[in-house]
């Protein structure tokens, strides 16, 4: 799939060369993922790590946080449980990771609902810099300073990017990525995933993904991973974003031909994620935009 940037047709695979090596790159050097997560979907988010082929530490307390953010190879922040005692860890192990030259991933769960959240969010954004931000539209909308319509930790359904709104999506996804400097990865029926410079949106995925708790916390974690074994961060986030597209449409379909539930859903999405390979990406549903 081909798209149009800076008004010169550019090819996919251009954009995209050598991201189906970042599975197998991430599996070769299973890198150390500290993720500072949200205690409702924490264990998921350490199965999804360690289906990827990475080492999830979900450490959270303050006094050992430098010691452990020298470890990992990235650093994940979640916010979605937040309270001061773990925003005081997750400022001290972001200040290591950025000493160490570490990428970190901010996922601001539930900005825009609380100002305590929208604002820690954004001190996490102004201070430490992190490689990626990846959200929901309504939170990224709200530390945009655009009044996202939040509800609670999930999106506003009249605010998702569907197929009619990818040129809006773009334009807010690569305006934010070059003022925060960081990969903006927006997460909805398209994904956008920008660095100013370079913009797509990944399809797939499937609605059965919105009945499980997590799917998000987890897509964060992944990115996490991969950013550890990936130095270009756009291709990672793009590449982690398609492997939580496919393999939730790949566990949705076995969920539905057996008849089963959501709580079935999770399993097989957390095996569909252990037994992907990068080969699987060249079926992503990627936009150049």
């Amino acid at each position: 799939m081909s798209g149009e940037t800076n008004g010169k047709r550019i090819d996919r695979d251009d954009f995209l060369s050598g991201w189906t090596a970042i599975p197998q790159k991430v599996r070769a050097a299973s890198p150390v993922v500290h993720c500072i997560t949200n205690y409702v979907t924490a264990p998921w988010c350490a199965d999804a790590v360690l289906a990827a082929g990475a080492a999830p530490i979900m450490a959270d307390e303050p006094d050992e946080m430098a010691e452990i953010a020298s470890l990992a190879g990235a650093l994940v922040l979640n916010i979605g449980t937040l309270r001061h005692s773990r925003l005081t860890a997750m400022r001290l192990a972001a200040e290591t990771a950025k000493r160490l030259a570490r990428p970190i991933v901010l996922d601001p769960v539930g900005a825009g609902a609380s100002r305590l959240r929208t604002e820690s969010a954004l001190e996490i954004v102004r201070e430490f810099r992190p490689a990626a931000v990846r959200g929901n539209i309504s939170e990224i909308l709200a530390l945009a300073g655009r009044g996202g319509e939040t509800r609670g930790v999930d999106a506003s359904p009249s605010e998702l990017v569907g197929r009619r709104r990818l040129a809006d999506g773009a334009r807010l996804a690569a305006s934010l990525a070059e003022k925060w400097r960081c990969v903006v990865a927006i997460s909805g029926p398209y994904d956008i995933v920008s660095d100013g410079a370079r913009t797509c949106a990944v399809g797939g995925g499937d609605e059965m993904m919105t009945r499980i708790t997590g799917c998000g916390c987890m897509e964060s974690a992944l990115l996490g991973a991969y950013l550890a074994a990936e130095p270009d961060a756009w291709k990672a986030a793009v590449a982690a974003m398609a492997l939580m597209s496919l393999c939730g449409q790949r566990a949705a379909r076995a969920v539905r031909q057996a008849g089963e539930g959501t709580a079935s859903m999770r399993i097989r999405l957390l095996d569909a994620v252990s037994l992907f390979t990068g080969g699987e990406l060249t079926a992503a549903d990627v936009k150049i935009l």
